[in-house]
């Protein structure tokens, strides 16, 4: 993708001192909601007031959302408040829609992110449009398959783009509904810093408590802006209840985050930022050396199982090392969560050197 800074120009307009905020009901549900907090918005930092008017669902009977006449409760917010309006779209006939209504941003959802079909589908139907587009991450950790929507956006001539990441699906334990994988984020951001990056707290921690710390993790990685779902009785939402929070609890949490510079060009700054970071790049060689000498020992092992045919997969050794580690990481203050997750990636590495031998 060339000429990526034209995509940055949306954000520019506007002319903020803060980070873009797009909030909002996860679904509209009456013309009353979704004005009432419409106002209770306006004369706050949000730009855009989002509201889902089709709902997939994972399963079949949960609400699916309003349908077409909730594009005509945003445009009525939009006259009485002036806030510009956003929401999900699937297929062409809502981008039709939405576009005959005059929605101003529209977001791809997970589940269609998954699917270069329907990604194509909307792309036909946005194709030169000027309107804002986001792009969310699909529900699989897959950085290539987000590429590859982006790029279909951008090849239909999409003069506004951009992505928001809004977690991964996981079977693993997690305090979050859908892990952030900030790392996936992160690589997106480094190939292509100039497309606009926005965070999705609510669908990452599915839990409004948890709402500011995540906010605070995307500012701190230098994302341009924040989708945080906001209802003004929230516990009684006809969808994803326990991850909305109230436009004042959303005042508050513009109150508590920190906005912080991009960089400081201090002589005295950079001179203990480098120190630093030549420290890091030590540790990390140690680490990748410590790793190498792992392997080694796997492919001994993978050795002495081969001369004795033994099976590769030991699951109780496995399960006590797990748990002799997640004591001795927490004891270096490292999460249970990590923990699981380095030494899964260790041990699966292991088993490809063993069985590598093995069947050598």
């Amino acid at each position: 993708m060339e000429n990526k800074k034209e995509f940055r120009s949306w954000l520019d307009a506007h002319k903020l001192e803060h980070p873009i905020v797009i909030a909002g009901p996860c679904s509209a549900e009456t013309e009353e909601q979704v004005l009432k907090i419409a106002h209770q918005l306006k004369d706050t930092d949000v730009t855009y007031l989002r509201a889902g008017i089709w709902k997939p669902r994972t399963r079949p009977g949960n609400f699916e959302g309003v349908g077409a006449i909730g594009l005509k409760w945003l445009q009525k917010a939009k006259a009485e408040t002036g806030l510009l309006t956003a929401t999900e779209v699937a297929n062409r006939a809502h981008v039709e829609l939405a576009l005959e209504h005059d929605i101003d941003l529209l977001w791809i959802g997970a589940r269609s992110t998954v699917s270069p079909f329907i990604v194509q589908e909307i792309a036909d139907a946005l194709e030169g449009t000027d309107k804002v587009v986001l792009v969310k991450n699909p529900v699989n950790p897959d950085l290539a398959l987000w590429i590859g929507a982006v790029e279909r956006f951008h090849t239909a001539n999409i003069k506004n783009l951009g992505v928001i990441h809004r977690g991964f699906s996981t079977y693993d334990k997690s305090k979050y509904r859908n892990n952030p994988e900030w790392q996936i984020a992160v690589d997106f951001q480094t190939r292509y810093p100039d497309i606009p990056l926005i965070c999705d707290p609510s669908h990452i921690t599915g839990k409004r408590d948890m709402i500011l710390e995540v906010s605070q993790t995307a500012l701190d990685l230098n994302f341009d802006g924040l989708m945080i779902e906001t209802h003004y009785d929230p516990d009684n939402a006809w969808s994803d209840a326990a991850q909305q929070v109230t436009p004042d609890s959303l005042i508050q949490i513009f109150k508590d985050l920190r906005i912080r510079k991009e960089q400081d060009d201090e002589v005295g700054y950079q001179s203990k930022l480098g120190v630093l970071r030549a420290q890091i790049d030590i540790i990390d060689n140690s680490i990748i050396e410590t790793l190498g000498k792992r392997m080694k020992t796997a492919d001994a092992i993978g050795e002495l199982k081969k001369e004795r045919n033994v099976a590769v997969l030991q699951s109780k050794r496995w399960n006590e090392i797990l748990g002799k580690m997640i004591l001795a990481g927490e004891e270096q203050g490292l999460s249970e969560e990590f923990i699981l997750r380095v030494f899964k990636a260790v041990h699966q590495e292991s088993i490809v050197h063993q069985e590598k031998v093995i069947n050598n």
